[in-house]
């Protein structure tokens, strides 16, 4: 039987090259998203045609409700999930004085919350069998702040405290979780920058370069796998040398 995957925020950026590397690594994949359906049923398609075992649903991970059905449905069929990676998450780019209230929730409850719902609704399937993976996608502002930044940072450095408290928790159940914080990678996130933005980010990160989405699966395949069975409450930056 394959290893099931949920992956949150599935449909771009990390999360869809995440259940790319895991569909290819035999893994069963399942994903959500929250609006990006046209993009969501192409990657599912286009895996299943290479005979990989993927599926998607729409769920909005700050909904306790919506996760907990969603994750239900997954395991009235699948019967287990062996390893989540908590990816959703959205950004409010600004001054701190120029963020709304509504707009620090938003984040928070996307970014914060969705992976707290997550947990509450795997973990407990991931601690009866007394085993799991459990990755937490954070952000290297998170470990060292960005101006304009302050909400996504707060939020961000929560999932790093969050990933702390959870794995010493967890640990003694078989249950490991691990967060990778990565750098300024090439999403859609960051869009809204210019391309001479995105050429000084290149030049400030030491080996050159913006990361892809697929180094940052990369590190999500080794954290899923056995080969990281030692390894747990660990902060990863995949971040080109940028914050050491």
């Amino acid at each position: 039987m394959n290893r099931v995957a949920l992956v949150t925020g599935g449909s771009r950026g990390i999360g869809r090259a995440c259940v790319e590397r895991l569909a290819r690594d035999g893994y069963s994949v399942c994903f959500f998203c929250r609006k990006d359906v046209e993009n969501a049923d192409a990657l599912t398609q286009s895996l299943r045609s290479a005979g990989m075992d993927v599926e998607w649903a729409v769920c909005d991970v700050a909904s306790a409700s919506d996760v907990r059905d969603q994750v239900g449905r997954i395991l009235r069929y699948r019967h287990r999930i062996d390893v989540l990676i908590n990816n959703a998450g959205i950004s409010r780019a600004g001054l701190l004085t120029d963020i709304t209230s509504t707009e620090w929730d938003e984040v928070f409850a996307v970014n914060v919350r969705g992976a707290f719902n997550m947990c509450h609704e795997v973990l407990p399937g991931m601690i009866s069998r007394q085993s799991g993976s459990v990755i937490i996608i954070s952000s290297m502002w998170g470990q060292v702040g960005a101006a304009c930044e302050v909400c996504y940072s707060a939020s961000k450095a929560a999932l790093i405290g969050m990933t702390k408290a959870l794995a010493k928790e967890t640990a003694p159940s078989g249950v490991r979780v691990n967060c990778i914080a990565p750098g300024v990678i090439d999403t859609q996130m960051n869009a809204r920058l210019s391309p001479d933005d995105m050429d000084d980010l290149a030049a400030q990160t030491p080996l050159g370069r913006i990361g892809s989405p697929e180094d940052i699966a990369d590190a999500a395949a080794f954290l899923a796998g056995d080969q990281s069975a030692f390894l747990t409450g660990q902060i990863i930056g995949v971040n080109g040398g940028f914050v050491i």
